[in-house]
């Protein structure tokens, strides 16, 4: 039975290298900054790879582009194939349009508006079909085959997955004394492609992934030995949202990544947050799951003090979504905080109540009242309030003078 060692891997360092030629000038060398602050909050060395800053705001053109350029003359003339419901069909179109090859890309009916008009943009046909990625898939296969056109997998192609390697290569030019690199992972392509570099350029590098709780495919592929399909949920992180990891990227996953971690969906929407505010960097929530990991402590691997470089790998995210994630991440580092707060129903009982939060400089937001449910009793009424904070120790001084005040109250979450 052949060992982990001796098993064919899909590419080698060469590969790598070599698309890194055919991408130069093309793709845009992302820059990777220290950052003061987070360093100061994780106690690594926090290095930022940018690639939210490409053309189509993600890494993904890096192997789209590498698998056009392989593209022969008769395949070029034909036009190529995607399925996909964002990133993927951005980076496709773009870099196909850019050289004159059609470029047909199948979205599921659910796809957000930007997104669909982000993808025609970039000058590609886009078919709406399915009620998800898998049966999008299906009707891209369906049209590729009929007009003998080439398809291009968001991950599970070697070729993509060298071109998604080279970030690999950039990060070592950029931190040469790095030390450990934290990946997302939804199929495989990007971390198999920049494990691939880092190792066999740098192999005591630790290379740590990141997956979304919701759809941790990876980590029961490697529980399994072998890719499964796991069950379909939602996630903020929907760029990782990948429900079997791909069958050409886990030999590479097994070779070469040390560590595989998660995160939850309100891990992410923090960190997203952090990006934001701290960073200025907008991040989407497949972007921010790697700084998740890191902020939240998740990794076993990376000793502290170390240089580690965290990747930013998209940062298309839909304005609403944004706002809830921004909510989400305010309530989750305490800052906003939802109240019932039951009442005398009696002048005056209100005025004492808010009189009680502005001495603690806490800013109501919103109010509900209620008289007739959550079990009143008669003579009181109940009033939902959410509030603005500094923090969770300012909560904590708020909630601790609530029952000093005789107000009864809950959190509600």
């Amino acid at each position: 039975m052949p060992t982990l060692e001796t098993v064919q891997l899909p590419i080698t360092l060469d590969d790598v290298v070599a698309a890194r030629e055919r991408l130069r000038g093309s793709i845009y060398y992302s820059p990777c900054p220290h950052s003061q602050m987070l360093s100061a909050l994780t106690g690594q060395e926090i290095y930022l790879k940018l690639e939210n800053l490409q053309m189509t705001g993600s890494f993904k053109e890096r192997g789209a582009l590498n698998r056009i350029a392989m593209l022969t003359p008769a395949q070029a003339a034909k036009g190529v194939v995607a399925a996909s419901a964002g990133n993927h069909a951005q980076g496709v179109a773009y870099h196909a349009t850019k050289r004159g090859i059609k470029a047909l890309i199948v979205m599921p009916l659910a796809t957000p508006l930007v997104k669909v008009t982000a993808t025609r943009g970039f000058g590609a046909e886009v078919v709406l079909h399915g009620a998800n990625y898998d049966e999008a898939y299906e009707e891209a296969m369906r049209l590729c085959t009929a007009a003998g056109m080439t398809f291009i997998h968001p991950f599970d192609d070697a070729v993509v997955m060298a071109g998604q390697g080279t970030i690999g290569l950039e990060i070592l030019e950029q931190v040469p004394e790095l030390d450990a690199i934290v990946v997302p992972i939804g199929g495989g392509g990007l971390i198999g492609g920049i494990a691939c570099a880092i190792k066999e350029s740098r192999p005591g590098v630790k290379v740590v992934g990141v997956q979304t709780s919701r759809l941790a495919s990876m980590v029961a592929a490697r529980a399994a030995h072998g890719p499964v399909t796991i069950e379909p949920s939602t996630t903020i992180a929907d760029g990782i949202a990948v429900r079997r990891s791909g069958g050409v990227t886990f030999p590479m996953v097994e070779r070469y990544v040390d560590e595989i971690v998660t995160v939850d969906e309100d891990e992410i929407a923090s960190a997203i947050l952090v990006l934001l505010e701290r960073e200025k960097t907008l991040a989407e929530g497949a972007g921010a799951t790697a700084l998740a990991a890191v902020l939240q402590g998740k990794t076993t691997v990376i000793a502290p003090g170390s240089k580690t470089a965290v990747l930013v790998c998209g940062g298309n995210i839909d304005v609403t979504l944004l706002s809830r994630i921004i909510e989400r991440g305010l309530v989750q580092d305490g800052r906003m905080i939802r109240l019932r707060i039951t009442l005398l129903d009696k002048p005056g009982a209100l005025a004492e109540l808010t009189k009680l939060i502005a001495n603690h400089r806490a800013n109501i937001v919103d109010t509900m009242y209620n008289r007739a449910y959550y079990g009143v009793n008669l003579g009181n009424t109940t009033i939902d309030i959410t509030l603005e904070t500094r923090g969770r120790e300012q909560v904590a001084e708020l909630l601790a003078a609530l029952t000093e005040g005789g107000f009864e109250h809950t959190r509600v979450v």
